[in-house]
Protein backbone atom coordinates (compact mmCIF):
# COMPACT_ATOMS: atom_id res chain seq x y z
CA UNK A 1 0.00 0.00 0.00
CA UNK A 2 1.35 3.39 -1.00
CA UNK A 3 2.00 5.81 1.86
CA UNK A 4 2.25 9.59 1.56
CA UNK A 5 3.52 12.28 3.88
CA UNK A 6 1.31 15.24 4.74
CA UNK A 7 3.37 17.43 2.39
CA UNK A 8 2.98 14.98 -0.49
CA UNK A 9 -0.79 14.90 0.05
CA UNK A 10 -0.99 18.69 0.07
CA UNK A 11 0.93 18.79 -3.20
CA UNK A 12 -1.47 16.28 -4.78
CA UNK A 13 -4.41 18.40 -3.69
CA UNK A 14 -2.77 21.53 -5.10
CA UNK A 15 -1.97 19.96 -8.45
CA UNK A 16 -5.46 18.50 -8.79
CA UNK A 17 -6.99 21.92 -8.15
CA UNK A 18 -4.58 24.03 -10.21
CA UNK A 19 -3.55 21.71 -13.05
CA UNK A 20 -6.62 19.51 -13.47
CA UNK A 21 -9.12 22.23 -12.58
CA UNK A 22 -11.11 20.23 -10.04
CA UNK A 23 -12.08 22.79 -7.37
CA UNK A 24 -11.21 22.19 -3.74
CA UNK A 25 -14.85 22.45 -2.76
CA UNK A 26 -15.56 19.48 -5.07
CA UNK A 27 -12.70 17.44 -3.62
CA UNK A 28 -14.14 18.11 -0.17
CA UNK A 29 -17.59 17.03 -1.33
CA UNK A 30 -16.14 13.82 -2.79
CA UNK A 31 -14.21 13.14 0.40
CA UNK A 32 -17.19 13.68 2.65
CA UNK A 33 -19.55 11.66 0.48
CA UNK A 34 -17.11 8.77 0.30
CA UNK A 35 -16.53 8.85 4.04
CA UNK A 36 -20.27 9.00 4.74
CA UNK A 37 -20.83 5.94 2.56
CA UNK A 38 -18.08 4.14 4.47
CA UNK A 39 -19.78 5.06 7.75
CA UNK A 40 -23.11 3.76 6.47
CA UNK A 41 -21.57 0.43 5.44
CA UNK A 42 -19.30 -0.10 8.41
CA UNK A 43 -21.74 1.04 11.12
CA UNK A 44 -25.02 -0.04 9.53
CA UNK A 45 -26.28 -1.71 12.75
CA UNK A 46 -26.10 1.67 14.52
CA UNK A 47 -28.49 3.42 12.11
CA UNK A 48 -30.16 5.86 12.51
CA UNK A 49 -27.81 7.01 15.26
CA UNK A 50 -27.77 9.44 16.91
CA UNK A 51 -24.39 10.53 15.52
CA UNK A 52 -22.19 13.30 16.91
CA UNK A 53 -19.80 15.00 14.49
CA UNK A 54 -17.01 16.90 16.24
CA UNK A 55 -15.54 19.35 13.72
CA UNK A 56 -12.54 21.64 13.78
CA UNK A 57 -12.15 24.98 12.04
CA UNK A 58 -10.16 23.70 9.05
CA UNK A 59 -10.65 21.39 6.11
CA UNK A 60 -11.00 18.30 8.29
CA UNK A 61 -14.03 20.01 9.79
CA UNK A 62 -15.24 20.74 6.27
CA UNK A 63 -15.14 17.02 5.48
CA UNK A 64 -17.15 16.51 8.65
CA UNK A 65 -19.85 18.94 7.49
CA UNK A 66 -20.28 16.96 4.28
CA UNK A 67 -20.45 13.70 6.22
CA UNK A 68 -23.08 15.17 8.55
CA UNK A 69 -25.20 16.36 5.63
CA UNK A 70 -24.95 13.08 3.70
CA UNK A 71 -25.80 10.95 6.72
CA UNK A 72 -28.72 13.19 7.52
CA UNK A 73 -30.02 12.84 3.96
CA UNK A 74 -29.96 9.07 4.46
CA UNK A 75 -32.12 9.28 7.56
CA UNK A 76 -29.49 9.36 10.30
CA UNK A 77 -29.89 11.63 13.31
CA UNK A 78 -26.87 13.91 13.25
CA UNK A 79 -25.66 16.74 15.45
CA UNK A 80 -22.52 18.73 14.60
CA UNK A 81 -20.40 20.51 17.21
CA UNK A 82 -17.85 22.98 15.82
CA UNK A 83 -14.90 23.84 18.07
CA UNK A 84 -14.62 27.44 16.86
CA UNK A 85 -16.74 30.57 16.35
CA UNK A 86 -18.61 30.62 13.07
CA UNK A 87 -16.74 33.64 11.72
CA UNK A 88 -13.35 31.88 11.62
CA UNK A 89 -14.59 29.13 9.31
CA UNK A 90 -13.37 30.10 5.84
CA UNK A 91 -12.73 28.74 2.36
CA UNK A 92 -14.19 25.44 1.17
CA UNK A 93 -15.11 24.47 4.74
CA UNK A 94 -17.28 27.60 5.06
CA UNK A 95 -19.15 26.68 1.87
CA UNK A 96 -20.02 23.23 3.17
CA UNK A 97 -20.89 24.57 6.62
CA UNK A 98 -23.48 26.85 5.07
CA UNK A 99 -24.84 24.04 2.89
CA UNK A 100 -25.23 21.87 6.00
CA UNK A 101 -27.04 24.60 7.93
CA UNK A 102 -29.29 25.59 5.01
CA UNK A 103 -30.28 21.96 4.52
CA UNK A 104 -31.51 21.80 8.10
CA UNK A 105 -28.48 20.35 9.85
CA UNK A 106 -28.12 21.03 13.58
CA UNK A 107 -24.86 22.89 14.25
CA UNK A 108 -23.53 24.16 17.59
CA UNK A 109 -20.46 26.41 17.87
CA UNK A 110 -18.29 25.93 20.96
CA UNK A 111 -15.21 28.19 20.86
CA UNK A 112 -14.53 27.84 24.60
CA UNK A 113 -13.95 24.85 26.85
CA UNK A 114 -17.01 25.64 28.94
CA UNK A 115 -19.22 25.91 25.85
CA UNK A 116 -17.85 22.62 24.54
CA UNK A 117 -18.48 20.79 27.79
CA UNK A 118 -22.03 22.10 27.85
CA UNK A 119 -22.61 20.95 24.27
CA UNK A 120 -21.16 17.50 24.96
CA UNK A 121 -23.36 16.83 27.99
CA UNK A 122 -26.48 15.91 25.95
CA UNK A 123 -24.32 13.91 23.51
CA UNK A 124 -23.50 11.16 25.98
CA UNK A 125 -26.09 8.88 24.39
CA UNK A 126 -24.61 9.16 20.88
CA UNK A 127 -24.35 5.80 19.13
CA UNK A 128 -21.41 6.92 16.99
CA UNK A 129 -18.77 9.67 17.25
CA UNK A 130 -17.15 11.17 14.16
CA UNK A 131 -13.75 12.78 14.67
CA UNK A 132 -13.35 15.62 12.15
CA UNK A 133 -11.24 17.80 14.41
CA UNK A 134 -7.69 18.21 13.14
CA UNK A 135 -6.75 16.06 10.15
CA UNK A 136 -3.36 15.67 8.45
CA UNK A 137 -2.17 19.27 8.76
CA UNK A 138 -1.44 19.07 12.48
CA UNK A 139 2.19 19.77 13.45
CA UNK A 140 1.99 21.14 17.01
CA UNK A 141 0.84 19.74 20.32
CA UNK A 142 -2.91 19.60 20.88
CA UNK A 143 -4.33 21.95 23.50
CA UNK A 144 -7.39 23.98 24.49
CA UNK A 145 -10.81 22.92 23.29
CA UNK A 146 -9.31 20.28 21.03
CA UNK A 147 -7.62 18.56 23.98
CA UNK A 148 -10.94 18.60 25.86
CA UNK A 149 -12.74 17.08 22.86
CA UNK A 150 -10.17 14.34 22.33
CA UNK A 151 -10.20 13.36 25.99
CA UNK A 152 -14.01 13.26 25.95
CA UNK A 153 -14.05 11.05 22.84
CA UNK A 154 -11.60 8.60 24.40
CA UNK A 155 -13.64 8.39 27.61
CA UNK A 156 -16.99 8.07 25.90
CA UNK A 157 -16.78 4.32 25.21
CA UNK A 158 -18.58 4.73 21.87
CA UNK A 159 -17.55 3.62 18.36
CA UNK A 160 -15.36 6.26 16.74
CA UNK A 161 -14.88 7.03 13.04
CA UNK A 162 -11.83 9.20 12.29
CA UNK A 163 -11.87 11.45 9.22
CA UNK A 164 -8.55 11.09 7.35
CA UNK A 165 -6.46 10.39 10.47
CA UNK A 166 -7.21 10.23 14.21
CA UNK A 167 -6.90 13.77 15.52
CA UNK A 168 -3.63 14.31 17.36
CA UNK A 169 -1.58 11.92 15.21
CA UNK A 170 1.17 13.46 13.06
CA UNK A 171 0.38 12.30 9.52
CA UNK A 172 4.05 12.17 8.50
CA UNK A 173 5.61 10.49 11.54
CA UNK A 174 2.89 8.69 13.49
CA UNK A 175 3.83 10.69 16.60
CA UNK A 176 1.10 11.52 19.09
CA UNK A 177 1.16 15.28 19.58
CA UNK A 178 0.20 15.39 23.23
CA UNK A 179 -2.97 13.33 22.93
CA UNK A 180 -4.86 11.62 20.12
CA UNK A 181 -8.19 10.02 19.33
CA UNK A 182 -8.47 6.21 19.51
CA UNK A 183 -10.50 5.30 16.43
CA UNK A 184 -12.29 2.09 15.53
CA UNK A 185 -12.37 2.94 11.83
CA UNK A 186 -10.44 5.54 9.85
CA UNK A 187 -11.41 6.68 6.37
CA UNK A 188 -8.49 8.40 4.68
CA UNK A 189 -8.50 10.22 1.37
CA UNK A 190 -6.70 9.34 -1.89
CA UNK A 191 -3.89 7.37 -0.20
CA UNK A 192 -2.83 6.17 3.22
CA UNK A 193 -0.44 8.37 5.14
CA UNK A 194 2.81 7.52 6.91
CA UNK A 195 1.14 8.29 10.23
CA UNK A 196 -1.31 5.45 9.65
CA UNK A 197 1.57 2.96 9.47
CA UNK A 198 4.09 4.21 12.03
CA UNK A 199 3.73 3.73 15.78
CA UNK A 200 2.41 5.01 18.07
CA UNK A 201 -0.19 6.47 15.70
CA UNK A 202 -0.70 3.17 13.91
CA UNK A 203 -2.19 1.67 17.06
CA UNK A 204 -4.92 4.37 17.10
CA UNK A 205 -6.14 4.05 13.51
CA UNK A 206 -8.29 0.93 13.82
CA UNK A 207 -9.58 -0.41 10.53
CA UNK A 208 -8.18 1.71 7.68
CA UNK A 209 -9.94 2.31 4.38
CA UNK A 210 -8.79 4.57 1.53
CA UNK A 211 -11.56 6.71 0.03
CA UNK A 212 -11.17 7.86 -3.60
CA UNK A 213 -11.87 11.59 -4.00
CA UNK A 214 -11.13 12.36 -7.64
CA UNK A 215 -7.36 12.83 -7.70
CA UNK A 216 -6.21 11.37 -11.04
CA UNK A 217 -4.63 7.93 -10.86
CA UNK A 218 -1.75 9.16 -13.00
CA UNK A 219 -0.89 11.76 -10.34
CA UNK A 220 -0.97 9.18 -7.58
CA UNK A 221 1.23 6.82 -9.58
CA UNK A 222 3.68 9.64 -10.29
CA UNK A 223 4.44 9.88 -6.57
CA UNK A 224 6.32 6.59 -6.96
CA UNK A 225 6.92 3.97 -4.31
CA UNK A 226 9.06 5.95 -1.89
CA UNK A 227 7.04 4.68 1.07
CA UNK A 228 5.07 1.43 1.10
CA UNK A 229 3.18 -0.39 3.82
CA UNK A 230 4.40 -3.88 2.95
CA UNK A 231 1.55 -6.36 3.13
CA UNK A 232 0.18 -9.50 1.55
CA UNK A 233 -0.17 -8.01 -1.93
CA UNK A 234 3.44 -6.84 -2.01
CA UNK A 235 4.70 -10.13 -0.58
CA UNK A 236 2.70 -12.37 -2.90
CA UNK A 237 3.94 -10.44 -5.93
CA UNK A 238 7.51 -11.49 -5.08
CA UNK A 239 6.79 -15.20 -4.66
CA UNK A 240 6.58 -17.73 -7.47
CA UNK A 241 5.77 -21.46 -7.49
CA UNK A 242 8.87 -23.60 -7.85
CA UNK A 243 9.74 -24.97 -11.31
CA UNK A 244 8.70 -28.58 -11.69
CA UNK A 245 12.22 -29.65 -12.66
CA UNK A 246 13.89 -27.84 -9.76
CA UNK A 247 16.33 -29.62 -7.42
CA UNK A 248 18.26 -28.66 -4.29
CA UNK A 249 20.97 -27.04 -6.37
CA UNK A 250 18.36 -24.81 -8.01
CA UNK A 251 17.44 -23.04 -4.81
CA UNK A 252 20.73 -21.77 -3.50
CA UNK A 253 23.36 -22.73 -0.95
CA UNK A 254 23.57 -20.46 2.08
CA UNK A 255 26.72 -20.26 4.19
CA UNK A 256 25.94 -19.31 7.79
CA UNK A 257 28.88 -18.12 9.90
CA UNK A 258 27.55 -18.36 13.44
CA UNK A 259 27.70 -19.91 16.87
CA UNK A 260 29.96 -20.09 19.93
CA UNK A 261 30.00 -21.92 23.23
CA UNK A 262 26.68 -21.28 24.97
CA UNK A 263 25.10 -19.78 21.85
CA UNK A 264 24.53 -22.74 19.57
CA UNK A 265 20.77 -22.17 19.66
CA UNK A 266 21.08 -18.93 17.70
CA UNK A 267 23.04 -20.64 14.93
CA UNK A 268 20.64 -23.57 14.86
CA UNK A 269 17.55 -21.36 14.62
CA UNK A 270 19.05 -19.29 11.81
CA UNK A 271 19.94 -22.45 9.88
CA UNK A 272 16.49 -23.96 10.39
CA UNK A 273 14.86 -20.66 9.37
CA UNK A 274 16.82 -20.74 6.12
CA UNK A 275 15.84 -24.34 5.35
CA UNK A 276 12.18 -23.68 6.17
CA UNK A 277 12.28 -20.66 3.84
CA UNK A 278 13.31 -22.64 0.80
CA UNK A 279 17.10 -22.65 0.70
CA UNK A 280 18.22 -25.78 -1.14
CA UNK A 281 21.33 -26.24 1.00
CA UNK A 282 22.66 -24.69 4.21
CA UNK A 283 26.14 -25.04 5.65
CA UNK A 284 26.84 -23.74 9.16
CA UNK A 285 30.46 -22.70 9.63
CA UNK A 286 31.02 -22.72 13.40
CA UNK A 287 33.83 -22.84 15.96
CA UNK A 288 35.20 -26.35 16.33
CA UNK A 289 34.13 -26.77 20.01
CA UNK A 290 30.44 -26.45 19.09
CA UNK A 291 30.41 -28.38 15.81
CA UNK A 292 29.24 -31.64 17.40
CA UNK A 293 26.45 -29.86 19.28
CA UNK A 294 25.20 -28.19 16.10
CA UNK A 295 25.45 -31.42 14.12
CA UNK A 296 23.05 -32.98 16.63
CA UNK A 297 20.70 -29.99 16.62
CA UNK A 298 20.59 -29.76 12.81
CA UNK A 299 19.54 -32.80 10.84
CA UNK A 300 19.25 -31.27 7.38
CA UNK A 301 22.00 -28.61 7.49
CA UNK A 302 25.68 -29.35 7.09
CA UNK A 303 28.26 -28.16 9.61
CA UNK A 304 31.84 -27.07 9.15
CA UNK A 305 34.26 -26.84 12.11
CA UNK A 306 36.56 -23.79 12.06
CA UNK A 307 39.52 -22.73 14.22
CA UNK A 308 38.43 -21.47 17.63
CA UNK A 309 39.71 -19.49 20.59
CA UNK A 310 37.97 -18.98 23.93
CA UNK A 311 34.92 -20.91 22.72
CA UNK A 312 34.35 -18.65 19.71
CA UNK A 313 35.92 -18.12 16.30
CA UNK A 314 39.63 -17.47 16.08
CA UNK A 315 40.66 -14.66 13.75
CA UNK A 316 42.61 -17.22 11.72
CA UNK A 317 39.33 -18.94 10.77
CA UNK A 318 38.95 -16.37 7.98
CA UNK A 319 40.98 -18.53 5.59
CA UNK A 320 38.54 -21.40 6.06
CA UNK A 321 35.57 -19.06 5.58
CA UNK A 322 37.07 -17.84 2.29
CA UNK A 323 37.29 -21.40 1.07
CA UNK A 324 33.80 -22.15 2.33
CA UNK A 325 32.05 -19.31 0.51
CA UNK A 326 33.24 -20.61 -2.87
CA UNK A 327 30.24 -22.03 -4.70
CA UNK A 328 27.72 -20.52 -2.29
CA UNK A 329 25.06 -18.00 -3.31
CA UNK A 330 24.77 -15.96 -0.09
CA UNK A 331 26.29 -15.63 3.38
CA UNK A 332 24.66 -14.85 6.73
CA UNK A 333 26.82 -13.68 9.62
CA UNK A 334 26.29 -13.07 13.30
CA UNK A 335 23.82 -15.27 15.22
CA UNK A 336 25.53 -16.51 18.37
CA UNK A 337 28.91 -15.31 17.10
CA UNK A 338 30.09 -14.06 20.49
CA UNK A 339 31.98 -10.90 21.34
CA UNK A 340 35.55 -12.11 21.62
CA UNK A 341 38.34 -10.31 19.85
CA UNK A 342 38.83 -13.21 17.47
CA UNK A 343 35.15 -13.39 16.54
CA UNK A 344 35.00 -9.65 15.90
CA UNK A 345 38.19 -9.71 13.80
CA UNK A 346 36.80 -12.57 11.73
CA UNK A 347 33.47 -10.81 11.25
CA UNK A 348 35.08 -7.59 10.04
CA UNK A 349 37.31 -9.44 7.59
CA UNK A 350 34.39 -11.46 6.20
CA UNK A 351 32.28 -8.34 5.77
CA UNK A 352 35.14 -6.59 3.99
CA UNK A 353 36.05 -9.41 1.60
CA UNK A 354 32.97 -11.57 1.01
CA UNK A 355 31.88 -11.31 -2.65
CA UNK A 356 28.41 -12.75 -1.93
CA UNK A 357 25.16 -11.06 -0.95
CA UNK A 358 25.44 -10.77 2.82
CA UNK A 359 23.04 -10.43 5.76
CA UNK A 360 24.56 -9.28 9.05
CA UNK A 361 22.85 -9.66 12.43
CA UNK A 362 23.55 -9.79 16.17
CA UNK A 363 27.25 -9.84 17.05
CA UNK A 364 28.12 -9.32 13.41
CA UNK A 365 26.58 -5.88 13.86
CA UNK A 366 28.42 -5.31 17.12
CA UNK A 367 31.67 -6.11 15.33
CA UNK A 368 30.85 -3.35 12.83
CA UNK A 369 30.33 -0.64 15.43
CA UNK A 370 33.06 2.00 15.08
CA UNK A 371 34.23 0.27 11.88
CA UNK A 372 31.49 1.33 9.46
CA UNK A 373 34.05 2.25 6.80
CA UNK A 374 34.19 -1.48 6.03
CA UNK A 375 30.75 -1.27 4.44
CA UNK A 376 32.03 1.07 1.72
CA UNK A 377 34.57 -1.58 0.72
CA UNK A 378 31.89 -4.08 -0.24
CA UNK A 379 30.69 -4.50 -3.80
CA UNK A 380 27.95 -7.11 -3.23
CA UNK A 381 24.53 -6.32 -1.70
CA UNK A 382 24.51 -6.02 2.10
CA UNK A 383 21.59 -6.27 4.53
CA UNK A 384 21.88 -5.24 8.19
CA UNK A 385 19.15 -6.28 10.66
CA UNK A 386 19.64 -4.36 13.93
CA UNK A 387 17.21 -4.00 16.79
CA UNK A 388 17.15 -0.48 18.33
CA UNK A 389 19.95 -1.26 20.77
CA UNK A 390 22.22 -2.50 18.01
CA UNK A 391 21.24 0.47 15.86
CA UNK A 392 22.23 2.79 18.69
CA UNK A 393 25.66 1.14 18.89
CA UNK A 394 26.11 1.39 15.11
CA UNK A 395 25.23 5.08 14.98
CA UNK A 396 26.45 6.35 18.35
CA UNK A 397 22.96 7.66 19.12
CA UNK A 398 20.82 6.74 22.09
CA UNK A 399 18.08 4.15 21.84
CA UNK A 400 15.58 6.91 22.65
CA UNK A 401 16.82 8.98 19.71
CA UNK A 402 16.53 6.00 17.38
CA UNK A 403 13.02 5.22 18.55
CA UNK A 404 11.95 8.86 18.25
CA UNK A 405 12.59 8.80 14.49
CA UNK A 406 12.88 5.20 13.37
CA UNK A 407 12.17 5.98 9.74
CA UNK A 408 14.65 8.83 9.57
CA UNK A 409 17.38 6.86 11.35
CA UNK A 410 16.98 3.84 9.07
CA UNK A 411 16.89 5.91 5.89
CA UNK A 412 19.92 8.03 6.82
CA UNK A 413 22.04 4.96 7.60
CA UNK A 414 21.00 3.04 4.48
CA UNK A 415 21.70 5.97 2.17
CA UNK A 416 25.02 6.93 3.78
CA UNK A 417 26.45 3.41 3.74
CA UNK A 418 24.81 1.99 0.62
CA UNK A 419 23.12 -0.90 2.44
CA UNK A 420 19.65 -2.26 3.04
CA UNK A 421 18.82 -1.57 6.69
CA UNK A 422 16.16 -3.57 8.55
CA UNK A 423 15.35 -1.73 11.79
CA UNK A 424 13.46 -4.29 13.83
CA UNK A 425 10.64 -3.52 16.23
CA UNK A 426 6.91 -2.82 16.12
CA UNK A 427 6.33 -2.07 12.43
CA UNK A 428 9.84 -3.07 11.33
CA UNK A 429 11.25 -0.59 8.82
CA UNK A 430 13.32 -1.64 5.82
CA UNK A 431 15.30 1.24 4.30
CA UNK A 432 16.81 0.72 0.84
CA UNK A 433 20.08 2.30 -0.30
CA UNK A 434 18.22 4.77 -2.54
CA UNK A 435 16.10 6.04 0.37
CA UNK A 436 12.92 4.11 -0.31
CA UNK A 437 11.12 2.77 2.75
CA UNK A 438 9.13 -0.42 3.33
CA UNK A 439 7.10 -0.55 6.56
CA UNK A 440 6.12 -4.06 7.62
CA UNK A 441 2.48 -4.76 8.44
CA UNK A 442 2.75 -8.25 9.95
CA UNK A 443 3.67 -9.48 13.42
CA UNK A 444 2.53 -8.87 17.00
CA UNK A 445 3.91 -8.44 20.56
CA UNK A 446 4.09 -12.20 21.06
CA UNK A 447 7.25 -12.12 18.93
CA UNK A 448 9.13 -10.32 21.71
CA UNK A 449 11.18 -13.35 22.74
CA UNK A 450 14.74 -14.53 22.27
CA UNK A 451 15.72 -16.09 18.98
CA UNK A 452 13.17 -14.38 16.75
CA UNK A 453 15.90 -12.31 15.11
CA UNK A 454 17.99 -15.42 14.42
CA UNK A 455 15.10 -17.02 12.54
CA UNK A 456 14.68 -13.79 10.56
CA UNK A 457 18.36 -13.85 9.60
CA UNK A 458 17.90 -17.33 8.21
CA UNK A 459 14.79 -16.36 6.27
CA UNK A 460 16.45 -13.39 4.61
CA UNK A 461 19.62 -15.36 3.95
CA UNK A 462 17.59 -18.08 2.25
CA UNK A 463 15.86 -15.58 -0.02
CA UNK A 464 19.22 -14.09 -0.99
CA UNK A 465 20.59 -17.57 -1.70
CA UNK A 466 17.63 -18.25 -3.99
CA UNK A 467 18.64 -15.24 -6.08
CA UNK A 468 16.25 -12.60 -4.78
CA UNK A 469 17.67 -9.04 -4.80
CA UNK A 470 18.36 -7.56 -1.38
CA UNK A 471 15.72 -4.83 -1.82
CA UNK A 472 13.11 -7.57 -2.15
CA UNK A 473 14.54 -10.24 0.14
CA UNK A 474 14.68 -7.97 3.19
CA UNK A 475 11.05 -6.72 3.30
CA UNK A 476 9.71 -10.07 2.12
CA UNK A 477 11.65 -11.93 4.80
CA UNK A 478 10.40 -9.55 7.47
CA UNK A 479 6.81 -9.97 6.29
CA UNK A 480 6.96 -13.78 6.11
CA UNK A 481 8.48 -13.87 9.60
CA UNK A 482 5.67 -11.74 11.06
CA UNK A 483 2.92 -13.46 9.10
CA UNK A 484 3.98 -16.88 10.36
CA UNK A 485 3.63 -15.52 13.89
CA UNK A 486 0.24 -14.00 13.03
CA UNK A 487 -0.99 -17.38 11.81
CA UNK A 488 0.04 -18.95 15.13
CA UNK A 489 -1.57 -16.27 17.28
CA UNK A 490 -5.08 -17.85 17.54
CA UNK A 491 -3.61 -21.09 18.86
CA UNK A 492 -0.69 -19.83 20.96
CA UNK A 493 -1.70 -16.34 22.05
CA UNK A 494 0.65 -13.39 22.43
CA UNK A 495 2.65 -14.64 25.43
CA UNK A 496 4.80 -17.75 25.44
CA UNK A 497 5.34 -18.00 21.68
CA UNK A 498 8.97 -18.94 20.99
CA UNK A 499 11.11 -18.57 17.90
CA UNK A 500 11.11 -22.27 17.03
CA UNK A 501 7.30 -22.21 16.88
CA UNK A 502 7.63 -20.20 13.68
CA UNK A 503 9.79 -22.75 11.89
CA UNK A 504 7.05 -25.28 11.20
CA UNK A 505 4.70 -22.51 10.08
CA UNK A 506 7.01 -20.87 7.51
CA UNK A 507 6.37 -23.26 4.58
CA UNK A 508 2.60 -23.07 5.02
CA UNK A 509 2.83 -19.27 5.25
CA UNK A 510 4.70 -19.07 1.94
CA UNK A 511 2.24 -21.46 0.31
CA UNK A 512 -0.79 -19.50 1.54
CA UNK A 513 0.65 -16.26 0.12
CA UNK A 514 1.29 -17.82 -3.28
CA UNK A 515 -2.30 -19.09 -3.30
CA UNK A 516 -3.55 -15.48 -3.14
CA UNK A 517 -1.90 -14.58 -6.46
CA UNK A 518 -4.41 -14.06 -9.28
Amino acid sequence: MKLLSAAEMRELDRRTIEEIGLPGVVLMENAGRGAAELVRRRFAPLAPGPVLVLAGKGNNGGDGYVIARCLRQCGWQVRTVVLAPEEVITGDAAVHLQVLRRSGGEVVFTPTESALRAALEPARDSALLIDALLGTGLTSEVGGVYAVAIDWINRADRPVFAVDIPSGVDASTGAVLGRAVRADVTGTFAAAKLGHALHPGAALVGELTVVEIGIPVSMLEATGDTHLLFGSDEAAALLEPRPIAGHKGSFGHLLLVAGSVGKTGAAAMAAAGALRSGAGLVTVACPAPVQEVLAVKLTEAMTLALPAMDGAFAASAVDAVRRAWAGKQALALGPGLGQTGGAFALARQVIRECPLPLVIDADGLNALAEHLEILSQRSAPTILTPHPGEMARLTGQSVAAIEADRLGAARAFACEHGVTLVLKGARTITALPDGRIRINSSGHPGMASGGMGDVLTGIIGALLAQGMPAEMAAPLGVYLHGLAADRLLPALGDAGMVATDLLQELPATRRALIATKP
